[in-house]
């Protein structure tokens, strides 16, 4: 299923018709978004909806000098449509930008670099996908969506510089519902369906709905050792990432990692967070047409190594950008594994708390990275190495310095790809590639 028929060529086609509308010293920066998606909702292991979404959008910013406006069109796969569209966008924009003030931090690559990366496809089709997760429900209810198919992105100038980045990937986002709000809630992600993978992550929700059955403990607030799951440590730092890692923040000292800027705080020495561009779903080119490095560094053996640089605050703060979006925050967010062999992860944590959701996580002291929210979805206590009781639910209060830092036992040798599955106007292109977490304390509150 695709977007558009050769969509980079139609692409192609629309910018270079506009750019031919320019007049004087005007220069166009136009991208492009489009998904074509299957997705299956599931309630008690059988369908409840199904459908595929095909959408294209393009986004244009007109610039004369330093000043520029910025619009949007939702295109509609027929060129004298959209060509009239875009027209239109662009008649406005010019007349909008009349109206505005110089833009004393407007940058935008006036270097020509063009590419074409595109990733294959090694999807399953839908209807194999259905039997597998059907198969794997058996008599139990499964809740859950499945999101399959193709993004693409691209950038194109009226300087003639051309980029594309497109590629296919799945998102199985599934709960084993037991009853009332005990629920075993799991995620495969990622790029090839892999059967083993699976069922691997299938027999796990079925030993935690097994426990589910057992009467619910609850605990004292108090320090627990405590083990993160994958999907709980991409709550917490996708929550430290707003304005975490982005240059402005820290120029400002707005940023929750303050005490890693000024005071030299650091997180464990086998802490290594990257935007890693590289391993991936977003493409390796921004909105102003500047390459993005395959990595960039943020935190290297604990320590804060390197920011991400927009090319506003770069032209702000006299820097060079690395092609970070404008809201600077990490769009393929990558943690380093360990050595904790993730197959015994229970039996490492023997006794503790195991935790496998975070939510409504949010900052109690943001300058302090001070983090709160609650347990969510079958938190267990363990015991000699086993599950043995579900947790009734706990808030938490805890920081980095703490969970990743002087409390951290270690990471897990391997790494869950975890697909950001907000559909908010499209599917997202935000990915995290994260272990999980052995903590000797957490501390709940309440």
């Amino acid at each position: 299923m695709s977007i558009i028929a050769d969509a980079q060529g139609y692409f192609d086609q629309l910018v270079t018709w506009a750019t031919a509308g320019l007049s004087g010293d005007e220069i166009l920066l136009a991208t492009f978004d489009g998904e074509a998606t299957d997705f299956i909702r599931f309630n008690n292991g059988e369908i409840r909806q199904a459908g595929s979404v095909q959408q294209a959008t393009m986004s244009l910013d007109l610039i004369e000098g330093s000043r520029h406006t910025e619009g949007s069109v939702v295109l509609a796969r027929d060129v004298a449509v959209d060509q009239q569209r875009v027209g239109q966008l662009i008649s406005q924009l010019r007349d909008q930008r009349r109206l505005v003030s110089e833009d004393p931090f407007l940058l935008f690559n006036t270097q020509v670099q063009s590419s074409e990366p595109t990733g294959g496809n090694a999807l399953p089709t839908p209807e194999d996908a259905l039997g597998d997760i059907r198969d794997a429900a058996g008599s139990s209810d499964l809740v859950g969506i499945y999101a399959a198919g193709d993004t693409s992105n691209g950038f194109a100038n009226s300087l003639g510089q051309r980029n594309w980045h497109q590629t296919a990937m799945f998102n199985l986002d599934w709960s084993f519902y037991l009853r009332a709000d005990k629920a075993a809630k799991n995620l495969y992600a990622g790029f090839t369906w892999d059967d083993a993978a699976f069922a691997q992550k299938v027999d796990w929700s079925r030993r935690q709905l097994a426990v589910l059955e057992r009467e619910p403990i609850d605990l004292e607030p108090g320090h627990y050792r405590t083990y993160l799951a994958p999907a709980a440590i991409q709550e917490l730092v996708d929550l430290w990432s707003w304005g975490g890692f982005g240059e402005k923040s820290h120029r400002t000292k707005q940023t929750p990692l303050l005490k890693m800027v000024t005071d030299g705080a650091t997180l464990s020495s086998e802490v290594r967070i990257s935007e890693d561009t590289a391993g991936g779903v977003a493409p390796n080119f921004q909105e102003s047409g500047f390459l993005r490095p395959d990595e960039v560094v943020l935190v290297d053996g604990g320590r804060y190594h390197d920011t991400l640089v927009s090319p506003r605050s770069a032209r702000e703060y006299g820097v060079e950008t690395n092609g970070a979006s404008s809201w600077e925050a990490p769009d393929s967010l990558a943690m380093a594994s360990g050595s904790i062999p993730t197959a015994n992860t229970v039996e490492e944590l023997a006794t503790g708390l195991y935790v496998g959701n975070l939510w409504y996580t949010n900052f109690s002291d943001r300058s302090a990275c001070r983090t709160t929210g609650m347990t969510r979805f079958a938190t267990f206590w363990a015991e000699g190495g086993e599950i043995t009781a579900p947790v009734n639910v706990m808030r938490f209060d805890d920081t980095p310095y703490s969970l990743l830092g002087d409390k951290l036992v270690g990471l897990t040798d391997e790494a869950d790809v975890i697909l950001d599955s907000s559909t908010y106007e499209q599917r997202s292109t935000v990915s995290f590639r994260l272990p999980g977490a052995l903590v000797e304390e957490m501390a709940f509150t309440l």
